[in-house]
């Protein structure tokens, strides 16, 4: 009888005298969303920033598959169809999208003005994959644009740095159709981004920034669709409706501040047109591993008033991938913790990743 008691005594300890077995939190919905992968062609060619893509690097770029509603399969097909193209080389990440759109309308013109606020095209770029400290670009039909910088995604309390406008950033439309002309019908608009790589390194800390062949980053793609009508003359945005949000890699819920969800960029050295697989970053395995940890410690905390000290006190027991190496580990300290696993890579050694309560990843130690 004392042995049972003292085992059960030391599970405690060990697990903490509460499980969480009801999640349907936000990692619930997202978690299933995969997220997209693009291969990134780097080219020698010039590029000229002028909305058409003309150029033959660009017209042999491959498309990324068209946008789908934020939130996935949770919600139908967007009503318009956005695709966009990627290009590289030692100056510049380029951008090209297609936006089809049969009233092409835009009102902001000062440059750092509340982009979405319009129709517009977005750019979220986080080069180490960290979660953190990421660039975020928002451009309407009239070109005008807005940078800033999350040094962390909302949910973690910010802050944001805005505006934070890269020095050397190239930006152009073009408008199939007619611009604020509700008497018509347009085929849509075009945007073309040229992002300098020199501002970009602030964001990519311990990765090469200009890429080098076959390294990862995370970006997401958005659109922002309002609905309108025709009043006077003049568009004017239904009352009492709400904004669709269109994207290429869907986050399951709407809010794109959410970098764990965001698609993976492949960059490759060679020239557009060769065929270059995408191959998935071998790490995501183990990143989901440990954002399902952080989802589901915001809910432990909420529940029981402190973080949980392992998986079997999450309800993760079972969940850890082929790819994870031994137990993930979960020390909790003053005012957080840090949840740690080691990825068995593809080449046959190990890297050890880790997360902690604000969302932070990071891989070392």
């Amino acid at each position: 009888m004392r042995l049972t008691m003292l085992l059960l005594i030391a599970l405690m300890a060990q697990t903490g005298p509460d499980k969480l077995t009801d999640y349907d939190g936000d990692w619930a919905r997202m978690k299933p969303n995969t997220p997209r992968g693009y291969v990134c062609h780097r080219t020698d060619e010039p590029i000229t920033i002028d909305g058409r893509a003309e150029e033959g690097a660009w017209r042999k770029a491959p498309w990324t598959e068209y946008f789908r509603d934020i939130e996935g399969d949770l919600k139908p097909d967007p009503l318009f169809k956005t695709r966009a193209k990627l290009l590289w080389d030692d100056e510049y990440l380029y951008v090209y999208a297609e936006l089809e759109e049969p009233h092409v309308w835009a009102t902001l013109t000062k440059k750092n003005s509340r982009i979405f606020d319009d129709n517009d095209f977005e750019v979220f770029i986080d080069p180490d994959g960290d979660n953190h400290h990421y660039y975020e670009f928002e451009m309407n039909a009239l070109n005008t644009i807005w940078e800033l910088m999350l040094m962390k995604p909302y949910k973690d309390g910010g802050p944001v740095v805005n505006p934070r406008n890269l020095e050397g950033t190239k930006t152009a439309v073009r408008v199939r159709g007619t611009i604020n002309d509700p008497s018509d019908f347009d085929e849509g608009w075009s945007v073309e981004i040229a992002i300098p790589l020199k501002g970009l390194k602030e964001y990519a800390q311990g990765v090469a920034c200009p890429p080098k062949d076959g390294d990862y980053w995370r970006l997401g793609f958005s659109r922002v669709e309002w609905q309108v009508m025709i009043e006077d003359g003049r568009y004017k945005k239904i009352p009492g409706t709400k904004e669709y949000n269109w994207i290429w890699s869907p986050q399951g819920i709407i809010d794109m501040h959410r970098p764990e969800r965001w698609g993976f960029i492949q960059f490759t050295a060679r020239p557009p047109g060769e065929e270059v697989p995408f191959v998935m970053d071998p790490t995501l395995a183990a990143r989901d591993l440990l954002m399902g940890v952080y989802h589901r410690q915001r809910a432990y905390r909420q529940k029981f008033g402190q973080w949980a000290k392992s998986l079997d006190a999450l309800g993760m027991e079972g969940d850890t991938p082929e790819s994870v190496v031994g137990p993930v580990r979960i020390e909790v300290h003053n005012g957080g913790y840090t949840a740690s696993a080691t990825i068995r890579m593809p080449d046959g050694g190990t890297r050890k990743i880790h997360t902690r309560q604000d969302s932070k990843i990071w891989f070392g130690g």
